[in-house]
């Protein structure tokens, strides 16, 4: 008789039913529900971004170029009226005027920079945005190799608090320039906006205490406040488990899971030993991450930051995420942001209320679109690459802030030039969107090869449906 077994053998139920669960599902299960430890490590993580605004806009109380008066000339009218009708301090000799507040109130003051070029004056502020592409470039890649989250983040904020507290004893606005760049180069790549805009909230409170003395002591406090907050990190702070995971130190993520997940729970050990995982990704070319963006035209966009709007465009979003979709809400929220800076450029001159309502709408739009931007990017790249793809995009995001004090100069003498420009460039930006893949719902992968093969049956799916 002949043998009468089927080619393809049966599968086994309870085979199938044995299916190695996933990383995904395999801390969920052992972590649970959101819980008080898990809070305080997002916490903890999220402040970063608190000192990191502060470094960003404290050179609005530093760098501004103080007021100034016209000295009294006893008996002598004529000069005193002439004085007057001048709006050009550098065209008065040295003793026909005095600065409102102290002389240290400002770098601009103390170094008597107050006929340099706007070039000069804009130098500092300049150098801590370049300084924030070259770290971002070279600081987030290491948090994707063998350094880590955690370590970078350390590292990070005490090179920040380093250089800041340097700052103190700068001579000259070329050391103070340097040691901005310096400081810019550290500014860490994980954000949350809500901090962010808290940070640059902070300052004002900060700054009136101290409006009295150098404007250096700003500095100063800022650099100890960062300081205080890389011992919090070192001592509190857990590194990412996922991140152990994918470079095969199974035994502290497991430590760290247990130190988050409740105490009667599962073998945490046994069940990340049944993880599928594809173990080629620990050795995943960190410095790969532009060519793969460049490969697969995954485009990013930038935009200009407020506190005004950033406080209410966080809220928005933290309530609104899972409601939005990507592509459309991106679209929207740039067109909207374009349209209004274009729309100020042209009506500059016509109602000041009306030019503040613009700008306050299109900073609104622009910031709740960064922060869409930011879960945007975090959904559409996996584990091995995804803290230097945010990375890259912040960079987007940074370039903006090198050229706008250039821009800004320019736009009091037009506001096509300031305007004109970042709502041009804003509208261009947003259309980008239309070439990347909706995300929302979506599980986010560990290797490139997941995303691979997501984005296949992704691409099947909409050819099926044709």
């Amino acid at each position: 008789m002949a043998d009468s077994t089927p080619f393809l053998p049966r599968s086994d139920p309870s085979e199938d039913s044995k299916k190695s669960p996933s990383l995904d599902e395999t801390i969920e299960q052992y972590i649970g529900d959101f819980g008080l430890a898990q809070l305080v490590q997002a916490v903890l993580v999220s402040l970063a971004w608190f000192f990191d605004s502060q470094q960003a806009f404290i050179s609005v109380f530093t760098d501004a170029e103080p007021t100034w008066h016209c000295t009294q000339f006893p008996g002598n009218h004529s000069s005193s009226s002439s004085c007057i009708s001048v709006s050009n301090i550098c065209q008065l000799p040295a003793n026909a005027w005095a600065w409102d507040r102290p002389v240290y109130s400002s770098f601009i003051s103390e170094w008597g920079l107050q006929c340099a070029s706007s070039l000069i004056k804009g130098l500092p502020a300049s150098s801590f945005f370049a300084g924030c592409l070259a770290g971002g470039l070279l600081l987030a890649s290491l948090a994707d190799s063998y350094v880590g989250r955690k370590n970078t983040l350390l590292l990070s904020c005490l090179l920040m608090s380093s250089a800041t507290f340097l700052i103190v004893f700068s001579t000259n606005v070329w050391i103070y320039s340097a040691l901005k760049f310096l400081n810019g180069f550290a500014q860490v790549g994980v954000i949350n906006f809500l901090c962010f805009a808290l940070g640059f909230l902070s300052l004002p409170a900060i700054a009136f205490p101290n409006r009295n003395y150098s404007w250096k002591v700003l500095y100063l406090w800022t650099s100890l406040l960062t300081l205080s907050y890389c011992i919090f990190v070192y001592f509190f702070v857990r590194e990412s488990p996922r991140w152990l995971f994918v470079h095969g130190r199974k035994e502290e993520a497991v430590s760290v899971l247990k130190s988050m997940g409740p105490a009667k729970s599962i073998n945490i050990t046994m069940s990340l030993s049944d993880v599928e995982f594809e173990r080629d990704s620990w050795n995943a070319d960190i410095y790969s991450a532009l060519k793969i963006l460049i490969k697969r035209r995954w485009a990013l966009k930038s935009v200009v930051f407020n506190a005004l709007s950033e406080l209410p465009a966080s809220l928005l979003t933290f309530f609104m995420v899972g409601k939005l979709n990507r592509k459309s809400s991106l679209l929207v929220l740039t067109i909207l942001s374009a349209f209004c800076n274009i729309l100020c450029s042209v009506l500059r001159t016509v109602s000041t209320n009306l030019q503040i309502g613009l700008e306050l709408v299109s900073f609104f739009s622009a910031c709740t679109a960064v922060n869409i931007l930011i879960i945007y990017t975090l959904e559409m790249f996996p584990t091995c690459v995804r803290n230097s793809a945010v990375s890259v995009m912040r960079q987007a995001l940074i370039l903006g802030g090198v050229i706008s004090p250039i821009l800004v100069a320019a736009g009091g003498r037009g506001g096509l030039v300031s305007y004109g420009v970042f709502g041009v460039v804003i509208g261009i930006c947003g259309l980008f969107v239309l070439c990347l893949p909706e995300t929302r719902g979506s599980t986010p992968c560990d290797t490139l090869e997941e995303e691979e093969h997501k984005e296949t049956c992704r691409r099947n799916d909409r050819v099926a449906r044709v």
